[in-house]
């Protein structure tokens, strides 16, 4: 990742640029952050790149600019991206059942109350459709959310931070369409499985596993040599930390430092893939572009538009529906579209982005938007769960948004 303009010709203050990182490298300083790699491009030219610190603390690895980090539910827009390809296609539509590929998906139930040892449930009154699967209003849910009984039925099946060992992504979806769902779908939001069912569907759409969906119809004509569910050049994956619940501080974490080192059972849509900053960039790119770049066209410039736009029941903003897990800032003024959040009101967002930026963000801190009005796009990257530790987003808007002065 190399800068490409001059700041000054995207109407960026170099020397306000700095804050960026000024502020991150005191997390890396002062020990709160590993390391980090922050990329600012505006008009289709990097303006800024900032680093500092270890991909591996043990080691001594330094960030590199090719460092390969977890990118976890970055994975979901890419998901997202691949099924509105077939949808362009004409080979499914928004509205369609997703029980028409998905048979496991004919019959569902709905939690209406009781525990999770004995709940009551009642037939679904319309069927979970593709855009339910897109804007997480299918009714389903996680396992590591701890806010409703459905939840601690996950768990107990081995569904809490991925999936059971030796189920592959048909059989996870199989297990997954046998639980309970907690609303009727359609009807209100809750951050879920929805994008690794959404996985399922694109690979039972294209014949074939999301792994070659993704070669075919993404990483191949983007030019994303780096991205997959795992690497065999280990050595440029950064290690994997959790924050210390009381101090804050990040611990090795070897258990989910086991992602992306070796193939998966589960081709995991909602937070499997491993990625660099340079093709993630170029993802971000194409969208910003309105589905194209390089000559290569992934979308349509209505299709992205769409996608870019909040479909949220009642047309509200995500706080309405409570804080999703591990979020550092309110929700307020952000819609979520077909994979994305959507930012409607900065003010009430009290944010200095602008109305129509969609963006999203991974477990372990890191974040990309598409601010389309500005014509930026901005990514972050660490490895700390969960990202709730540090406001790391809202400071990172705040300071690319000050450093414009154009």
């Amino acid at each position: 990742m190399n800068l490409e303009t001059d700041p000054s010709s995207a109407g960026f203050d170099a020397d306000r640029l700095k804050r960026i990182d000024r502020l991150f490298d005191a997390y890396v300083d002062d020990g709160r952050l590993p390391g980090y790699l922050a990329v600012v491009s505006r008009h289709g030219r990097i303006v800024h790149v900032a680093s500092h610190g270890k991909r591996d603390v043990e080691s001594g690895a330094p960030v590199e600019h090719d460092t390969l980090w977890r990118i976890f539910s970055m994975t979901k827009p890419i998901t997202s991206v691949a099924a509105m390809t077939f949808v362009e296609e004409g080979a499914i539509d928004l509205n369609d059942p997703i029980s028409r590929w998905l048979p496991e998906f004919a019959a569902p139930q709905v939690y209406v109350k009781g525990s999770a040892l004995s709940p009551m449930t009642v037939p679904a009154t319309e069927p979970i459709r593709l855009w339910h699967l897109l804007t997480h209003t299918s009714g389903l849910t996680y396992g590591f959310h701890h806010t409703h009984p459905i939840d601690a039925i996950y768990r107990a099946a081995g569904f809490e931070w991925g999936t059971p060992p030796g189920l592959d992504l048909a059989a996870a979806t199989r297990a997954l369409a046998e639980f309970p769902l907690v609303f009727q779908p359609g009807s209100e939001w809750n951050y879920s499985v929805s994008t690794d069912v959404l996985g399922r569907l694109v690979e039972v759409l294209a014949g074939k596993p999301l792994d070659e969906v993704f070669a075919e119809r993404i990483f191949g004509p983007l030019g994303m040599t780096d991205t997959g569910f795992f690497t065999k050049d280990t050595d440029r994956l950064a290690a994997l930390y959790v924050a210390h619940p009381r101090t804050k501080m990040p611990t090795r974490n070897e258990a989910f430092g086991s992602i992306g080192v070796a193939r998966p059972d589960s081709f995991s849509g909602g937070g499997g893939l491993v990625s660099t900053a340079a093709d993630y960039h170029r993802f971000t790119q194409m969208l910003l572009r309105g589905g194209a770049l390089d000559g290569a066209r992934i979308l349509g410039p209505r299709t992205v538009s769409m996608m870019a736009s909040n479909h949220l029941p009642g047309h509200v903003d995500l706080e309405s529906y409570g804080r999703p897990l591990f979020a550092e800032m309110p929700f307020d003024g952000f819609g979520f579209g077909l994979g994305f959040s959507v930012l409607e009101d900065p003010v009430k967002a009290k944010t200095l982005s602008s109305a129509g930026e969609y963006a999203w963000g991974g477990a372990a801190s890191t974040a990309f938007w598409v601010d389309p009005d500005e014509d930026l796009t901005v990514a972050f990257y660490t490895q700390l769960l969960p990202s709730s530790t540090h406001p790391i987003r809202q400071q990172l808007r705040q300071l690319v948004y000050q450093a414009l002065v154009d």
